[in-house]
């Protein structure tokens, strides 16, 4: 497929929750370029080994088709995924909208997340460092990565990102967490802008969709590819690379089995959609993403890329656009069916 043509994105295009700031229908999200990193006890936190130029490439490809949206996070390969955007955003970073987390506490020297910090001190620091390896004055979003972080800590939190919108060094501010009541607590900023959550095909979330749509928040939508399970082509092979976090999943990550091997009954699920979700010319993961932005226009769907093909195929699901009502209902009756019960 030439993806060099212009996309046509006008009935997809994004505002960034109520901050005002214009982005695609498509944002990147950065971990996978992050490289190899790990927890404590050894297991892997990325996605194995990387090429950098390939990952600077494959980003400004990116901006050529027209994606703007790029989501980061410090802890990313113990802070090598910012330096890595920021190398590629170099003499281009009017064209991009950057997002960061912040939260997590590593050592790059051993390429080691160590644990994790809510402190006001230490998320002045953390963004502090964020802009430094980004090259960047200020970004764009800047988001609390504790999921399950206390309320009354992430009040605080949100107080100081106030504080840092005022002081031009972020514009806008969020929480990437799964609970819905948490991330109405950071939506009560008149700054907060998006709430970052699971959703794909495979594992809806009407409730957190629901509450973007009721508070004017972004959805923006992380594991939109299921890990690559729905850019998988029908195969069954596991991931041999030792640094991959799926060859040794954690137990939040149940797509996958040791060896990186798809779960069977979620393998059985892509099955059931597959057809669908290839129509009209699409690639698997090119349906995903046309599902994800058929669940509403706040959505802002954020698969991963380490190469400029998965760069181009990605972006080339903006040409199709958004899946029809006839195929959504064949979605989900497919999937409501007891024989892909996972």
């Amino acid at each position: 497929m030439d993806t060099t043509d212009a996309m046509n994105t006008d009935a997809i295009d994004r505002t960034l929750g109520r901050s005002g700031i214009a982005v695609g229908a498509l944002g990147f999200g950065c971990w996978a370029i992050g490289g190899e990193w790990q927890d404590p006890d050894g297991s892997p936190l990325g996605w194995g080994a990387v090429d950098d130029d390939e990952s600077v490439a494959a980003i400004r490809r990116a901006l050529d088709l027209g994606i703007t949206f790029f989501d980061t996070a410090d802890t990313y390969g113990t802070g090598h995924s910012e330096t890595v955007l920021g190398r590629a955003l170099r003499g281009r970073r009017d064209e991009a909208v950057i997002a960061t987390k912040w939260g997590n506490v590593f050592d790059p020297e051993t390429r080691t997340r160590t644990g994790a910090d809510l402190t006001p001190g230490y998320a002045r620091r953390a963004l502090t460092d964020s802009l430094r390896r980004l090259g960047t004055e200020y970004v764009d979003l800047y988001q609390l990565h504790i999921g399950d972080a206390p309320p009354e800590a992430a009040t605080e939190l949100q107080e100081l990102c106030e504080e840092f919108v005022r002081e031009g060094l972020i514009r806008a501010y969020g929480w990437s967490t799964d609970d819905p009541e948490r991330a109405a607590l950071f939506a009560r900023g008149e700054h907060c802008a998006a709430v970052q959550h699971t959703c794909n095909v495979l594992e809806d979330t009407p409730e957190m969709l629901a509450l973007c749509a009721e508070l004017g928040l972004a959805s923006v939508n992380r594991g939109p590819l299921a890990m690559g399970l729905l850019a998988r082509h029908g195969d069954t092979a596991g991931t041999r690379d030792g640094g991959d976090i799926r060859s040794v999943p954690p137990g939040w990550l149940h797509w996958f089995r040791t060896g990186g091997v798809p779960a069977p009954e979620w393998a059985a699920r892509v099955d059931a959609v597959r057809e669908v979700l290839m129509s009209d010319g699409r690639t698997l993961a090119q349906g995903a993403l046309a599902w994800l932005w058929a669940r509403g226009p706040h959505t802002l769907p954020i698969p991963g890329f380490r190469s400029v093909a998965q760069a181009e195929e990605n972006a080339g699901a903006l040409r199709y656009g958004p899946l029809g009502e006839a195929q959504m209902a064949e979605v989900a009756g497919l999937l409501a069916g007891d024989a892909v019960a996972p």
